[in-house]
């Protein structure tokens, strides 16, 4: 690596020959800065490494193992800070990026890498965060082709600023030791878009998981280690929808407590049009993220469930009609209730989905789009329902909205966001189009009520509830 310096360092086990059950004290204190390369050049296959880890703000460190050359073997990455798309603390690089540290800067966190046979775990604050089995042909781009379990040194490389390591111990294993950790079947990577993906540094999150259909967050991680998708696991915010549903601040409070102890990120969707309401403004900020769709909206002054076959209504509209009022609502809720991104994006009720196409016109796309724009709320590509079309997606690319992928699963068992990640090869998605939270503007916009239960709204041209009368939220500066 060009201007890279690089110290060689040989470490002597206590052990004898055979170098096993013994452990190996590296120096006590390590400082990297951007080009260092120190090498411990000592062959190790199996082996555990423990030590504490320091960053200062928006600095970066690898180490290194399973390292004969600058070329080969694994690296896990050292960096803290907010979630802005940089690759965080524990991330198996290029192919199990994490997006969200449970480290901060300035602050010691403990670490661990163990490595045993062709797999890894890697914990933080002696948390798991990466859990990877190498598959017996794993797929690899020409630029990380040296990505494989073997047998190598042990090396910490600076990439930006200061990182500095404590307390440094190896311990080598045998080299049949068995992982301590459960361990899926590995994905088959020949086939597999998430590796790709991951291989080119594309952020690959699910931003709309539920813990719903006994889905328990121990069996999430294990899921989105096993697939290479980081999730954002998502509580509901309100009232009337399914599965983990808070309606009091010290609820959603107490949910976050548990749930920032886990290597997800911190989602939470808006449910029913009251929510925005019901929860201080700093209890929103505490989430990562905040999420709504349009599958709830009030009509004649009521709560409408549009997603319900046994709930959803005309009320004496024709389906041009009918879609007019849809869009008129979805222009309401995007400018009135302060979320990130606009969930299951242009959903529509069962008996019009075959229409969808010819209902969703240009003019009617182009309102929710000017929305979401103005008031900079990303588009989430739903993986379940494989909405929105590519003709809207690449609509939205070219009006340089961002973009998320979820899935709103109602069960425990689910995709890989098949649909979505296929939807970004086809727009030519970039992962400069991704929505992150520090792209959020949510925290300077106000909640501003749009609707009243039980008092039906003034009816607008063709049917279309008439405009609020609130006055319009200010645009944030983006």
């Amino acid at each position: 690596m060009g201007g890279m310096k690089t110290n060689v360092f040989l470490f002597a086990f206590l052990a004898a020959a055979s170098a096993v059950a013994a452990s190996a004290a590296l120096p006590s204190g390590l400082e990297v800065d951007a080009g260092d390369r120190l090498v411990f050049p000592e062959p190790l296959r199996n082996f555990e490494l423990r030590g504490e880890f320091l960053t200062d703000p928006d600095a970066e460190a690898a180490v290194g193992f399973h390292c004969p050359d600058e070329a080969s073997g694994y690296e896990v990455l050292f960096r803290n800070g907010p979630v802005d798309g940089t690759r965080k603390s524990g991330s198996l690089s290029h192919v199990r990026n994490l997006y969200r540290s449970l480290a901060a800067d300035g602050v010691w966190s403990g670490f661990s890498i163990d490595v045993r046979g062709k797999t890894v775990e890697v914990r933080i604050r002696d948390v798991p965060v990466v859990r990877y089995a190498e598959p017996a042909d794993p797929w690899r781009s020409a630029a990380h082709r040296g990505q494989r379990f073997g047998r190598g040194g042990l090396t910490f490389a600076g990439v930006k600023g200061r990182v500095r390591f404590r307390n440094l111990v190896c311990t080598p294993l045998p080299d049949d030791a068995r992982p301590a950790w459960p361990v899926r079947a590995p994905v088959d990577e020949r086939t597999d878009r998430a590796i790709r993906l991951q291989q080119r540094d594309f952020p690959v999150i699910d931003w709309h998981v539920h813990l719903k259909g006994g889905l328990t967050r121990a069996e999430a991680f294990e899921k989105s280690q096993n697939y290479g998708i980081n999730y954002g696991v998502a509580p509901n915010l309100g009232e009337g929808g399914v599965g983990e549903m808070f309606l009091t601040d010290a609820a959603a409070r107490g949910y976050l407590a548990e749930a920032r102890r886990w290597p997800f990120l911190c989602s939470a969707q808006g449910e029913g049009r009251r929510w925005a309401f019901q929860f201080a403004p700093s209890t929103f900020a505490a989430f990562d993220c905040l999420f709504t769709d349009s599958m709830t909206v009030v009509d004649g002054g009521r709560p409408l469930r549009i997603y319900r076959a046994d709930e959803f209504k005309l009320n004496g509209r024709t389906e041009e009609e009918w879609m007019d009022f849809l869009v008129s609502q979805i222009e309401n809720i995007l400018a009135h209730e302060p979320v990130d991104i606009y969930a299951n994006a242009t959903f529509l009720p069962e008996p019009l989905q075959p229409r969808y196409e010819e209902l969703w016109t240009a003019p009617r796309v182009k309102r929710v789009l000017d929305t979401l724009a103005r008031y900079g709320i990303a588009l989430e590509i739903s993986a379940r329902y494989k909405i929105p079309s590519l003709r809207i997606i690449s609509a939205a690319k070219a009006r340089g909205i961002k973009f998320t992928f979820g899935t709103n699963n109602e069960k425990s068992e689910f995709g890989r966001l098949e649909y979505a990640l296929d939807a970004a090869e086809k727009c030519g998605l970039t992962k400069e189009d991704m929505w992150f939270p520090s792209l959020s503007v949510r925290a300077a916009r106000k909640a501003v009520p749009w609707n009243t239960f039980g008092v039906p709204p003034a009816a607008g041209p063709q049917g279309t509830a008439a405009p609020s009368s609130q006055a319009e939220p200010p645009v944030p500066s983006r």
